[in-house]
């Protein structure tokens, strides 16, 4: 198979983006409003860009006219939350990815409680295990996507994820997000020590 990006439809070139990068992890981001309403909401096209800042970035869909609710969120307020999608809050994520009113908080049709954050305005998902607060750092716009920058000011993890003072995946159990209507739970996990080199030689140290 040969796929020429300017030979097919935008939305056949998406489809087979969304199958082919997989897994993806899922930037579930609550956000507020400038009335006050909270928002939530799923974005896949997310990935972590620097730690010294610790910079993350999420590409989100730029509606000509009418932002998604998120990226206006943003704007306005100048920060959001990233929450990690643990296995048992894959249902309540998959209700926020829904095209809900403006005036809707997806927090109520998921059954999901928005708490307070620590350093940002945006509330957190209190159900969620481990939460990325974050003030933007700037925005890029990439073709029919605006490529959100976020600095993180704080994380938070439960305790009960951590071995040895990291966060523990098998105890996070994130799900990844596939093409479609379809998801990874975490399962098995392969260790593969990467080698030890020296850059002088390119011999292999022991």
């Amino acid at each position: 198979m040969l796929l020429d990006p300017a030979a097919v439809s935008a939305t056949d070139l998406y489809r087979f983006l969304i199958s082919a990068v997989v897994p993806r992890p899922i930037a579930w981001i609550s956000t507020r409003a400038a009335d006050g309403t909270p928002n939530l909401a799923p974005f896949s096209y997310f990935t972590p860009l620097s730690s010294v800042p610790p910079l993350l970035g999420i590409a989100i869909q730029d509606r000509e006219g009418d932002p998604k609710d998120t990226l206006r969120n943003i704007r306005e307020t100048r920060d959001f939350v990233v929450n990690i999608v643990s296995e048992p809050l894959l249902e309540a994520m998959v209700v926020c990815a829904g095209d809900w009113p403006r005036e809707t908080s997806e927090f109520g049709p998921a059954g999901l409680t928005p708490a307070p954050a620590e350093r940002v305005t945006a509330p957190r998902v209190l159900e969620s295990p481990l939460q990325l607060e974050c003030r933007l750092h700037r925005e890029i716009p990439l073709g029919n996507c605006v490529f959100v920058i976020g600095e993180i000011v704080i994380a938070r993890a439960d305790d009960a994820l951590l071995t040895d003072g990291r966060v523990d995946p098998m105890k996070l159990r994130a799900v990844g997000r596939l093409g479609g209507e379809l998801y990874a739970p975490l399962r098995e996990v392969v260790k593969a020590p990467r080698p030890r080199v020296s850059r002088a030689s390119g011999e292999t140290l022991g």
